[in-house]
């Protein structure tokens, strides 16, 4: 693989006249773009990738050029040095890889149909014409875009359509931007459009297979978010349009192309009569991340992709602030507890992650770095801690001064911390770089020692092994007692008497009030008696992360994982989504300390249904006419525990809804319809059942609905089935690639399937390779392994498949991490087994 070489260095693109023919019968592109800009060398390199250059003309002259496929280049002989023009001819294969410019597939009324899309985040750009395709390489673009048109087809681009001549589509010049951020699209696409205050006209774009009322959720949110987002960041919206396309194949979740987002169908697209609460906080989020973006990115961009987290860790952050503007009822802050947080504490745990900012050495790196617990989930923790530090006044000042510094420019982390510095007179890169530029996080132990002061103390926290290297940070301390400072910056701090500080504040000592900031604290036996012995008094998030911060101290065995039982009962009756999205966390991972069939699994299930059975008789099966929020979160996690507890009645009902929706299984409330179909599958399952739900699969435009059937079919537990499973991992007709993960999943986490889903892995791993690889999505296909199994003869299964593949390009820190994680869980059941299931068996009787 050819070491990275920044191409910009030596010629400066300003502007590309982009012409591309695509021809979707014939599968081919041909291409003819036009680059001026200034060359500081007579020979200088662009990027392409499988192109089929055949000219580069300068001034009518034909130019020497050689392409050197390794490095993704094609190298060029100029006439001259300073401002040149020239143009490259090339022609190039349509091809299904979701990257570059590729089909999606979709059918209307059993019609086989297709739309084009591209995707060219991170360097794919290269493959849809040739370009320097790095981040700092800003220029313009003017698309010229013709296709094999008939009658009713729609194309859309970065920016609005100029006129069309002989079949050729041109669209007005973009603004300055890098070249990623490019896109278009083509097909038979229904559309609903609004306009902003401020005049910017937004549209949601989708093809025919979807009902018009699907797209009205989506309008309605990017028509308020950018609203917002000109008003939070004080900075127009620098385009004349907002378009969101939901793509029927996409790799990505979505991608922030300016002027024209993408999205995966899912996360775009849905039935405001018959989609979940979860659900449509979901949709919101990818929308307002996305059009975030369109400042933080898109107008200012990283100069380099070892600051990826200058685009994501902000765009991560402000979903939530967007969406708690826009739907305040949502309590939208308690989802990021439940999802970013918890990510982010348990990757960051494991020795050899990477840390938010990382440097990139090789080109098969860039996609590794997309780490979505990492710089997206735990960026967004460290912005969090700034905006508290700051405030919004002065987090809003600094962001207008650097979108008015940088803008249709690049920056660098420091270009921000000085913005935001300068607002608010405070040193936020001093204090932020501790986080940006060292991987995992601090565990704080708050003692009382023998003279009686209350002590606190960091050192780095592992699960697993981990070897410390005397790391320190920064901590934001967000403390309920005033003895302790705003910023830990030592190793130790004596905050005083203990009974002194108890007496003069009235209520137990905390730490991570809000838990807004990256770390967890390890509360000796005093001070932890006394928070348990005042739950009552804390609120779901602070009760949400006792729990959570003990599981993390349990895995990473510093307190014992069978103390968390008897938490578990104090817990178990709250009305609180967040506190039992927590509770069922750790209910689920005692589930790898009892083997499938043993007394153990037995007892465990008992457990499950002490947990959850009050509370499926309290919240009933059907969502009701005006129960909070809480109450519609709740109640998945309890009937599935319920399910899992083979609690009779609870089978019989799901059993009894099925019947009485089989002919209309679509309509069936989406809060619950995926848990009716797995008790279907699992308990009377058939093969006629089988073939129904997987053709419904097929059929269906119902992206909810898809998701609940892709949930409930490889729950399957008959071995003939299982292997039909298997073998629709490779027919695109029924699994996408862009949904083979949750398949293999769905699969794996199935203990009569995970045996044929492991041997597919193994078996197929160059068509996977072949299929996926150079995505940013394949390297989790590891992950995802890592993440069930936890037996000493899997470890050794993972660790001789996998340790030979270490030394791939952009594989080799999963490989590393995911044997550790493994490991750890191993190490944990020999410890723990015994005192966990006696503590299950004791909390019964």
């Amino acid at each position: 693989m050819a070491e990275l070489e920044r191409f910009y260095n030596t010629f400066q693109p300003d502007h590309y006249d982009v012409f591309i023919d695509v021809n979707r019968a014939e599968k081919t592109i041909n291409g003819k773009t036009t680059i001026t800009g200034n060359a500081s060398t007579p020979k200088i390199a662009i990027n392409q990738k499988n192109l089929q250059v055949t000219s580069i003309q300068s001034n009518g002259q034909e130019l020497n050029f050689s392409v050197d496929n390794d490095a993704e280049a094609v190298w060029i002989t100029l006439p001259q040095t300073g401002k040149v023009t020239f143009t490259v001819t090339y022609n190039t294969k349509l091809t299904d890889s979701m990257m570059g410019i590729y089909p999606s597939y979709y059918e209307v009324n059993g019609e086989k149909k297709q739309i084009i899309g591209t995707q060219f985040e991170t360097t794919f750009a290269r493959q849809a014409f040739p370009c320097v395709d790095e981040p700092e390489a800003k220029a313009t673009f003017s698309l010229a875009i013709k296709f094999d048109e008939h009658p009713g087809e729609t194309i859309i681009a970065n920016m609005p359509e100029d006129h069309v001549e002989d079949g050729v589509h041109y669209f007005e010049p973009t603004v300055r931007m890098s070249t990623y951020l490019v896109a278009f699209a083509f097909g038979e696409l229904q559309s609903k459009m609004t306009t902003t205050k401020s005049g910017v006209k937004v549209g949601v774009f989708a093809t025919k297979a979807h009902q018009p009322k699907e797209l009205d959720f989506a309008l309605d949110i990017a028509k308020r978010a950018i609203d917002f987002y000109e008003d939070f960041y004080q900075t127009p919206y620098p385009l004349p349009h907002s378009w969101q396309l939901a793509l029927p194949d996409f790799s990505a979740g979505a991608m922030e192309n300016w002027g024209l987002v993408t999205y995966r169908e899912a996360y775009l697209l849905l039935d405001p009569d018959n989609t979940s609460l979860e659900m449509k906080q979901l949709v919101a989020t990818v929308i307002t991340h996305e059009l975030a973006h369109q400042w933080f990115g898109d107008l200012v961009t990283m100069k380099w992709w070892d600051d990826l987290w200058l685009n994501e860790s902000f765009a991560n952050m402000m979903e939530y602030v967007a969406v708690d503007a826009l739907q305040p009822d949502w309590h939208i802050w308690e989802l990021f507890q439940t999802s970013e947080a918890p990510m982010a504490l348990q990757r960051d745990a494991t020795d050899g992650v990477q840390s938010v900012h990382v440097n990139v050495n090789n080109p098969a790196e860039i996609d590794a770095l997309f780490d979505g617990a990492i710089v997206y989930a735990k960026g967004s923790r460290m912005l969090v801690m700034v905006r508290a530090l700051l405030g919004d006044k002065a987090l809003r000042e600094g962001l207008k001064n650097y979108f008015a510094a940088h803008k249709y420019d690049n920056a660098t982390g420091a270009d921000l911390w000085k913005a935001l510095g300068d607002a608010s007179k405070l040193n936020i890169g001093k204090i932020m770089n501790s986080w940006l530029e060292q991987p995992g996080y601090p565990v704080v132990t708050a003692q009382i020692d023998q003279n009686g002061d209350l002590v606190l103390s960091q050192k780095q926290f592992f699960i697993g092994d981990g070897k410390d290297v005397g790391r320190q940070w920064q901590i934001p301390l967000n403390s309920n007692y005033d003895a302790a400072p705003q910023i830990m910056a030592d190793n130790s701090i004596n905050l005083g008497n203990y009974q002194s500080l108890r007496e003069s504040n009235g209520h137990p000592f905390r730490l991570n009030v809000g838990n807004n900031s990256h770390f967890i604290v390890k509360y000796d036996d005093t001070l932890l008696t006394d928070i348990l012995d005042h739950t009552d008094e804390l609120d779901p998030i602070s009760q949400r992360q006792l729990l959570q911060d003990l599981r993390l101290l349990a895995q990473g065995q510093q307190v014992s994982y069978a103390s968390l039982i008897p938490l578990m009962t104090k817990f178990k009756d709250s009305k609180s989504s967040i506190v039992n999205a927590e509770l069922y966390q750790i209910a689920n991972n005692l589930k790898m300390f009892a083997a499938p069939g043993s007394p153990a699994e037995q007892e465990l299930r008992q457990f499950f249904d002490f947990l959850s059975k009050d509370q499926v008789a309290r919240l009933g099966w059907m969502p009701q006419d005006g129960e909070s929020n809480d109450d519609q979160l709740t109640r998945p996690y309890v009937i599935s525990a319920s399910l899992y507890a083979h609690n009779t009645d609870s089978i019989t009902k799901a059993h009894q809804i099925f019947t009485d929706y089989q002919d209309k299984l679509e309509s069936l409330s989406a809060d619950i319809r995926g848990f009716i179909l797995k008790n279907e599958v699992q308990n009377y399952g058939s093969e006629s059942l089988f073939k129904k739900l997987v053709t419904a699969y097929q059929q269906t435009a119902d992206a909810s609905y898809k998701q609940d059937l892709r949930m409930a079919i490889p729950s399957t537990t008959d071995p003939a089935l299982i292997s039909k499973v298997v073998s629709y991992f490779e027919d695109a007709n029924v699994v996408k690639p862009q949904d083979l993960r949750a398949w293999y999943r769905g699969l794996l986490v199935n203990n009569a399937g995970q045996q044929a889903a492991w041997n597919w892995l193994r078996d197929e791993w160059q068509w996977l390779n072949d299929t996926v690889g150079g995505d940013m999505e394949f390297a989790t296909f590891i992950t995802v392994t890592a993440g069930i199994f936890h037996t000493s003869e899997r470890l050794k299964e993972f660790k001789d498949f996998f340790e030979p593949k270490i030394d791939t390009p952009g594989l080799t820190r999963e490989i590393k991490m995911d044997i550790k994680v493994i490991e750890s869980k191993v190490a944990l059941i020999e410890k723990e087994q015994d005192a966990v299931n006696e503590m299950i068996a004791k909390s019964l009787n």
